[in-house]
């Protein structure tokens, strides 16, 4: 029986209610003590005057908080809008505006960005935000988390919270992710209480989780890597969170020693690094048992490595936010070769079928566009039924941009990326985005971007940039350009000046064939990375 999110956790509270939920350095959190500042924090917001339908953002690093507000904005009915941690005020302004937000749950800072002061910058253009709840100092308009707990003392003698959590059903939305997309703006996923729960169940089944299990958490909680197959699927079974503010190897590897972790998940690129540590450096890994893997590629020797040298059977997974995220996933009963060569089979509950570009179905072995359908799938974009219908057709099949194969056993192999994303080090970068950005630049007449393999990081963003008449442009000035005013993993690491753009015979800008130029000029040594001026000077 799958519960509303709030409700899985009150279920595992009253099951489990001195067993480890949460474990943030020192600090300790009970299943009990947790299920009471959900509580709490879901009242103050009640009171606040949240309404079921409200969109709250969660914008905060990983911390303990972040928990908190992942079950009580849910429990009243509201809806979460998780947001990075690396976006800029542009960014942030147009989620919170599109998403018509009426509060947001932050801290006041992480390392150098200063959340609240964005926020205090960005209220004027905000009419639907009336309520910023802060880890740390609130403005003058917000209230501090510890405020908003004391705020929240007393939920069990008001029926009115108790019938609004009766009022929730499994199929209501609860949940808003962003994507970028590459029609320029970002999209916001729909997804429910049913779908967010059962994926995280299916998830956690699959790694054989138990309540004695610890996740440590480091990729971020605001994606679903993060939230869903993190937070919820540790719930699912009682078992306990450890989040990770800013990932590093070192980090990792010392979270992983001192909390005594067994499940870990990560993009292969956390995990090379990882490794890199551990060649020079000895960590106790005797905890770890399994994980998940996802967001690239994984090379078979990395595979191997992971399990020799961090005593993990690592699991691959695939999926995107609009299925919640997993639609297929490998065993522990595959090969390392399994699990490198492909991303396994659909998870209980999900299908998967193969089609070519009249979406007819491919015979088995044959590339085309996968397509998957069941409980996992997404309502729809919020307020963009256009792109819901081009996403979604009128038997529930939801169409992923992926390129793929499926052999006879069920095994899909991901090959390629009809859509134009570029994955850096895990994070989706989609061209047509940085495009419209670089194209501000006065001496830029046209660009186009492509995806360039990088050893660490998967791939890399490459522009291929045509200067106004008359004009010339140092590479670099299109990096300094971007830097600092579009996310890190968006700013193009290598840049070639050029006269035209590979086209098609429909006026296209043929992608793959920019990608091996860039692979050629790589290879030939005619270009090398880029580092912006700023961070140049920086480390000198």
């Amino acid at each position: 029986m799958v519960e509303t999110i709030g409700d899985l956790l009150r279920k595992q509270a009253e099951r489990f209610p001195d067993r480890l939920a949460v474990k943030f350095g020192e600090r300790e959190i009970s299943y009990r003590e947790l299920d009471d500042m959900v509580d709490r924090l879901a009242y103050a917001l009640f009171k606040m005057g949240v309404k079921k339908g409200d969109k709250v953002g969660l914008w905060m690093q990983n911390i303990p908080e972040w928990v908190v507000g992942w079950f009580a904005v849910p429990r009243i009915g509201g809806v979460v809008v998780p947001m990075d941690t690396w976006y800029k005020p542009s960014e942030a302004e147009y989620i919170l505006q599109h998403s018509e937000s009426v509060a947001v749950i932050t801290s006041e800072r992480h390392g150098k960005i200063e959340f609240t002061k964005m926020l205090d910058d960005l209220r004027p253009n905000l009419p639907d935000l009336k309520n910023a709840i802060v880890v740390g100092n609130a403005p003058e308009w917000g209230t501090s988390f510890e405020d908003a707990l004391k705020m929240g003392e007393g939920y069990e003698n008001d029926e009115d919270y108790a019938k609004r959590q009766r009022e929730l059903d499994l199929d209501d939305v609860t949940f808003i992710l962003y994507t970028s997309g590459t029609t320029g703006k970002p999209k916001g996923a729909m997804l429910t209480h049913y779908n967010i729960v059962q994926n995280g169940l299916d998830t956690a089944n699959t790694l054989r989780a138990t309540e004695e299990d610890r996740y440590l958490v480091q990729v971020p909680f605001s994606h679903c890597f993060g939230c869903v197959l993190g937070i919820t699927a540790a719930v699912t079974k009682a078992s306990a969170v450890i989040p990770l503010p800013v990932f590093t190897p070192e980090n990792s590897l010392k979270a992983i020693q001192d909390n005594k972790a067994s499940i870990v998940h990560g993009v292969p690129t956390m995990f090379i690094r990882m490794l890199e540590i551990l060649e020079n450096v000895n960590y106790d890994m005797s905890s770890m048992r399994t994980g998940i893997m996802a967001g690239a590629p994984c090379p078979v020797d990395v595979v191997k490595a992971v399990k020799s040298e961090m005593n993990m059977d690592v699991l691959i997974a695939y999926g995107l936010t609009e299925a919640s995220p997993v639609i297929t996933m490998t065993s522990f009963d595959d090969s390392d070769e399994l699990k490198a060569e492909t991303v396994g089979r659909t998870i209980p509950g999900v299908c998967v079928k193969i089609v070519d570009e009249d979406r007819k179905e491919v015979p088995i072995g044959e590339m085309g566009e996968l397509a998957c359908r069941g409980y996992n799938v997404m309502k729809g974009y919020y307020k963009r039924p256009e792109a819901t219908a081009e996403t979604i057709d009128e038997e529930g099949w939801l169409y992923t941009g992926d390129l793929a194969t499926i052999d006879r056993y069920g095994y899909v192999k991901i090959v390629g990326r009809k859509k134009e994303m570029i994955i850096v080090g895990g994070f989706n970068v989609y061209p047509r985005e940085i495009e419209e950005f670089i194209r501000e630049f006065d001496k830029v007449q046209d660009v186009a971007i492509a995806a360039v393999p990088d050893r660490e990081l998967g791939e890399v963003v490459g522009a291929a940039v045509i200067p106004k008449e008359g004009v010339s442009i140092d590479p670099i000035e299109i990096v300094d350009f971007c830097y600092g005013k579009i996310a890190s993993a968006k700013v193009p690491r290598y840049v070639i000046i050029v006269d035209e753009l590979p086209i098609s015979g429909r006026g296209k800008v043929q992608k793959f064939r920019l990608t091996q130029i860039f692979k050629e000029k790589l290879e030939k040594g005619e270009i090398e990375k880029l580092t912006p001026t700023a961070v140049k000077n920086r480390k000198k």
